[in-house]
Formats: C-alpha cells, structure tokens, sequence
C-alpha cells in the first residue's frame, strides 16, 4: 500500500518544539523532575525490528507519570498494567512487564506509539497539538513493511489515525470493539485502558480483552 510520506521523522526530536503549550509544559517538568525523561515519547517496536510489525496500538498521549517518566510507552501507569497484561495474554508480548524499562517485557508482533508523543497538560492535547503530530503518526503507519492491523485506543487517537489515513470521520466512527477497513489497514477501536475508564465500568478487563482476541483472530 502507498501512502504519502511527509517530511517528518518517525519520531520527534527531543527538544520539539512544534507545539509551545507542550514544550513548556515539558520544560516546566525539567526543572522539577530532572531524572524523569521529559521528552516526546519514541514509538516502541517488536524486540524482532520492524518487519515482524503486523499490529500498532496507537494511544493518545504519554501519562506524565508513565511514559512521560519512563520513556516507554505506558510504562509506569494504570493504563499500562492492563495494556500489557492483556498483550501478554494473546502473544503480542513476552516476559514479565514490571511498570519500569529494567523489566524484561519485550513486544511481539507488535509496536506501540501514541497519536500525540509529548505529555499534555491535565492529558488533554487541543487540536492544533493532534494535528501538528500527525505526520509522525503518518510516518510510523509506513515505517512497518507488514503491518496490516491498528488498535486505536480512545476517540482521539482513532480520529487522528482516520485522518492520516485520509479517511472520513464520518464513514469510520468510533465505536468500542467496532472493526473497520481504512486505507488499507483494519482498524480495530477500543475504549482507552485508563484507570478512569475502569473504574467508572466504561471499559472492563473483559471487553478489553475481546478486542484484542478480535484482533488475533483477524491477524
């Protein structure tokens, strides 16, 4: 499949400065957390390099005590301990995920990224911050020869991933556990695995596990 490249990279540089609100932001926690890593968030890629890629879980932003901590996507939080724990299960991943880098979690036939790389204030990006990201996300769909399913995690990430796919919004909504044909790719959409969706019984470790079963029994 062809898509149209950008001039972008696959991942940003550290010192991004695109969008001023997230770059403060960032500096902001510098200054506070010095050891912490404080930059966009590269994508995170099958220990087996790119040409094992076939599934990419595309999340909304880094969790400023997760990934925005670690370096790693959803690594450090609650959406990370339910994300992994069900790769693990359906063999998108292996080892033992321990919530740090040090673990020896490695993916699987899989790569993780997040339609917008920096950590947004209180988790919510604007648009022109989800715009001014997706050619990096546009980018990363054609970075993996074999890639052929997306799981997009929230309404976010799964309109942002229509668009760089130049689909319609409005003929590929959003729908918990939907499956749709886009540009080339099925796209399975989820509910994002935060602790918020959880606790309030939006989003079970059930129905999140039946999309990712969905997704295995398509692969």
């Amino acid at each position: 499949m062809a898509l149209i490249r950008t001039d972008a990279l696959n991942d940003p540089h550290r010192d991004c400065d695109i969008c001023p609100r997230l770059k403060g932001f960032i500096d902001q926690q510098r200054e506070k957390h010095p050891d912490w890593h404080n930059a966009p968030v590269d994508t995170w890629v099958s220990a087996k390099g790119d040409a094992d890629v076939r599934l990419l879980i595309i999340g909304l932003a880094p969790g400023l005590k997760g990934a925005n901590r670690t370096g790693r996507p959803f690594t450090g939080d609650w959406a990370g301990d339910l994300l992994y724990a069900t790769l693990l299960k359906f063999g998108f991943a292996s080892g033992e995920y321990g919530a740090e880098t040090s673990d020896s979690l490695q993916l699987e036939q899989s790569a993780i990224t997040n339609a917008v790389r920096c950590v947004p204030p209180e988790n919510k990006p604007v648009g022109a911050e989800i715009n001014n990201c997706r050619p990096f996300l546009l980018n990363t769909l054609n970075r993996f020869p074999n890639l052929n399913a997306l799981v997009t995690l929230g309404k976010i990430s799964h309109d942002s991933t229509v668009r760089a796919l130049s689909g319609k919004i409005s003929a590929t909504p959003f729908g918990h556990n939907l499956s749709q044909e886009v540009g080339g790719f099925r796209i399975f959409s989820s509910y994002h695995c935060s602790r918020y969706n959880t606790n309030t019984g939006r989003l079970t470790v059930q129905m999140f596990e039946d999309v990712f079963e969905n997704v295995r029994n398509n692969l």
